[in-house]
This record gives structure tokens, sequence and C-alpha cells, in this order.
């Protein structure tokens, strides 16, 4: 064998030699590294009575949950009430965590999976004295299939880590959606509710609007100041109405929030059949929400007599008004899309002339 054939057989050897070290290194992460964790708890010993507070961070963002007497609560909102349900869910999701898969993992491969600092979600469980009940780092969705819009897939599965073991990477089944700080996906999303409107004014933040009224909840909504030629469409009055008893809330803003226009708002009175009145104010647009607050006032009508059905009313909105009571006092971020019925001009209340024939 010649000189230059020698070479070449190295050559070939090496670049074969790294390509059975590369993907030595793939099958490492795709199988696991020791049979005998799979199926083991990832996180061992946390009970649900004992956590007490739940911290989750992620880069550039914190959420604290904290378990009061009346329930769980955003730190970050000024104690606005969390899910109850969301909360015992993730809970018992991070309890349940099992070990799908092990993968051996060195510190330069940690950000690829997100499962360093940078880039990581770190959650951390603390029990009533604050002490760490368990701190568990969460990373990248998994897919058993790449899919075609990953940031979108909800995933098979996430890549997670415990701090005490920096060295091995887990996969488990549970994509952990939950694990997230936009209080967004924490918040209980009732909202408060405007039923039975009798009377709803609006005026926009340059003055134009309307106001439009009935005498009865089967009564036709008449417009004030109608002009000759002026029609109330009844079908658009009865959604611009009815659209506010079905508010839910998008988000809560943080008391330092700025720039929300509340200070030049678009104003909506409203008085129902039931005595009480609200006035909602609406601000500009935050993505796809409004920025909202609104001040609850009047007096609930009670004399419901010998009706069951009042009375089962009145007993609904009573075990609402405390609600209502917390909502008034912070700023709220409400879909556009269960506002928009509301928040037309006058002119688009009003019926179509047909067009003139020719």
């Amino acid at each position: 064998m010649n000189a230059r054939a020698a070479a070449v057989l190295v050559v070939l050897l090496l670049v074969l030699g790294g390509g059975a070290l590369l993907y030595q290194r793939q099958e490492a992460e795709r199988r696991p590294a020791d049979l005998g964790e799979l199926g083991q708890p990832v996180i061992k010993n946390l009970k649900v009575a004992d956590i007490a507070a739940i911290r989750i961070t992620a880069p550039g963002s914190t959420l604290t949950l904290q378990r009061k007497d009346a329930g769980w609560v955003i730190a970050e909102r000024e104690g606005f009430p969390a899910d109850a349900g969301k909360v015992r869910q993730f809970v018992l999701d991070a309890i349940e965590l099992k070990i799908g898969q092990t993968l051996p993992i060195g510190e330069k491969a940690r950000p690829r999976l997100n499962l360093d600092s940078a880039s990581g979600t770190q959650v951390i469980f603390n029990a009533v004295d604050g002490k760490v009940l368990a701190t568990l780092l969460v990373g990248k969705k998994y897919f058993k299939r790449e899919p075609d819009s990953p940031d979108k897939a909800p995933g098979d599965g996430r890549y997670v880590m415990l701090p005490s073991d920096t060295k091995t990477a887990f996969v488990i089944s549970n994509p952990l959606a939950q694990a997230s700080t936009r209080t967004a996906d924490w918040i209980d999303r009732a909202s408060f509710q405007v039923e039975k409107v009798k009377s709803l004014e609006l005026r926009f933040a340059d003055g134009s609007g309307w106001r439009i009224e009935r005498a009865a909840d089967n009564a036709d909504w008449k417009l004030a100041g109608a002009r000759p030629g002026e029609k109330l469409e009844i079908s658009k009055a009865n959604a611009a109405s009815y659209s506010l008893s079905l508010l839910e809330l998008a988000d809560v803003a943080p008391k330092d929030a700025a720039d929300t226009g509340l200070d030049h708002p678009t104003v909506v009175k409203a008085a129902t059949l039931d005595g009480l009145a609200y006035e909602i104010k609406v601000g500009k647009l935050q993505g796809d929400n409004y920025y909202v607050s609104f001040r609850p006032s009047g007096e609930l009508r009670k004399d419901a007599g010998g009706d069951k059905d009042r009375a089962e009313r009145i007993k609904k909105i009573e075990a609402r008004q405390p609600r209502e009571k917390l909502l008034s006092e912070h700023v709220l971020l409400i879909p556009k899309s269960k506002l928009e019925d509301t928040l037309k001009k006058r002119a688009d209340l009003l019926e179509k002339k047909a067009a003139a024939k020719k």
C-alpha cells in the first residue's frame, strides 16, 4: 500500500469513527441510561398538604402562587385569586411525574434542551415556613416526531432535570403546559356580569355615543333621541346588552400598568331591572384585550314574592357580589371579542335603509 492510499484510509477511518461517535451520542439521548429508574417518581416525597407556595421562574419573569385561608392567590397581582382547579392539577401532575427516559447530559448540551438557568423554567415548591420541598427545572417540549410548528404544538412530553443531578435529564410523558409565569394562565377567569339590562348608555372619549332603554325584560328597545327616519335594529340592541352578561377575564393588569387609556376611556353605563348599576370604563387595546375598570352601584331588588325562579336569581346575584367587589379593585383585561357588540358606533345600531331601486 502506497503512502497516498494509506492517508486516504486514515481519513476515512476518522470520518467513520466520528460518525459512529455522533450516532452513539444521539442514541444515548434516545435510550434510557438506567432501566432501573424507568417509571420511578421524578420528585420524591412531595405531598399536597405540605405545599404552601409555588414559585415559577422563567427568563425575565416570575410568578408566585400562595395558599391562603380563602384559597390560592397570585402574589404578583396583589393577591388576586388563582384558579384553584388549575393549581391543584398542577401540583398533582408534579407529584405523579414518572421517569420515561433518562439522558446523560453535559453542561454544554443543557442549553439545547432549555435545561439551564438562562433558558429553562424553574419550579420551586415551598412549605409554610419557606422551606424548599422540591425544585424542578423544566426544559423543552419533547416530541416523538418533530411537528411542523414546535412552538404551537402541545408536545408529547417534556425534558426536565433535578438540581441535585445536573448530569442527568429526564423525559416525562406530561408536557407540563401549566408551568408558566403568565398570570393569564393561572387566574380565575370569572368576570362581572351585567344581566337583564334596563338601560344602556355608551359615550366615546370624543363625546359621541348613544343610549337605549326598555320598560321590561320582554319589551322592545328604544333609541333615545332617535331622529326622523332612524330605526333601531333590535337584534343589535339585544347583542349590545346581552354581551355584558357573557364577559370573561383574559388577565389582570399589574397595579403599576401604564398607558392603559383609562384616563380617557369609553364609558358604558348600564342599569338593570334588578336595581343594580354599573359604570364600565374601557381603555386601550393590549393585543386582543381591552383594559377595563368598573364600578358597581345600586341596590338589589329582593321582592321575590312567591316566585321561586326570582328567589333563585337573587341568591345567584348575591353570591356573585363579593367577586364583583374584588374585580372592581383591579384593572382587568377583557377580550375584544366580548365587548365589540357593546362598543358599536351609533350608526351601526340602526337598520340599514334598503338600496334604492334602479
